[in-house]
């Protein structure tokens, strides 16, 4: 006698939610932040305003990433819920409609019709609903929409990302803190970058060049607008 051994496949689409929130988030919390302090500490020598707009843009960002997040990810699960009470009523007064719906789906997929029509009715007598809005909608549990799960993620992904230039910014002299914030900002990007491709399957080198190079881009502007208005000031 055979046995059959069902190994677990590892898959990273459940994630995508979540992880594209978190990612975004904890980018944006780095070098907003980052460039905030290094485009305030270009301008001013005080550090307790560089560490007061720094803390500012933190608490602003986060709010505004959960608040967008949310709306976002809310518009995206009113659309689900109401392709999901089209279907309840469809399948509720049109179910032979239904059932031909889901065996074209099926044959088109590859399956000769008598087994595409054998194969929809088992899924249909199993779970209509749920049958349906996977194979015809494309609606699944796993990637439903989730407006404060992706909101609570923005906003703590962020804090997080915007404590690195800010904790580097209070370790440091007023006169170190545009280099050293600017340096440990492109490292955290750096890594930042890698994790997240590596967690969605992506080559990490690519992903880590591309933001590093934006947030180099971010700071150097916010560092010649600072210091164009310290000079103008001073």
């Amino acid at each position: 006698m055979s046995s059959q051994h069902i190994h677990p496949e590892l898959h990273r689409s459940d994630r995508i939610g979540w992880l594209r929130a978190a990612v975004l988030g904890a980018n944006d919390g780095i070098l907003s932040v980052a460039s905030i302090v290094v485009g305030v500490a270009s301008a001013s020598t005080d550090h307790k305003t560089i560490l007061l707009s720094g803390v500012a843009g933190m608490t602003a960002g986060a709010m505004s990433m959960a608040a967008g997040e949310y709306v976002s990810v809310s518009s995206q699960a009113d659309t689900e819920a109401a392709d999901r009470r089209r279907e309840e009523e469809e399948l509720r007064t049109t179910p032979e409609s239904e059932l031909d719906e889901l065996t074209q789906i099926y044959v088109q997929r590859g399956l000769d019709e008598p087994l595409a029509k054998q194969v929809a009715i088992q899924l249909t007598d199993k779970d209509a609903l749920t049958t349906h809005l996977r194979d015809e909608l494309g609606i699944t549990e796993e990637l439903a929409a989730r407006p404060l799960q992706a909101a609570m993620a923005s906003a703590a992904s962020f804090a997080v990302g915007a404590a690195l230039p800010l904790v580097i910014a209070l370790s440091f002299p007023t006169k170190w803190t545009t280099v050293a914030v600017a340096v440990t900002t492109l490292a955290g990007l750096t890594v930042l970058g890698g994790l997240s491709a590596s967690a969605g399957g992506a080559p990490p080198a690519k992903a880590a060049t591309r933001v590093v190079f934006w947030g180099a881009v971010a700071m150097a502007v916010t560092s010649a607008i600072g210091w164009a208005f310290g000079v103008s000031v001073g």
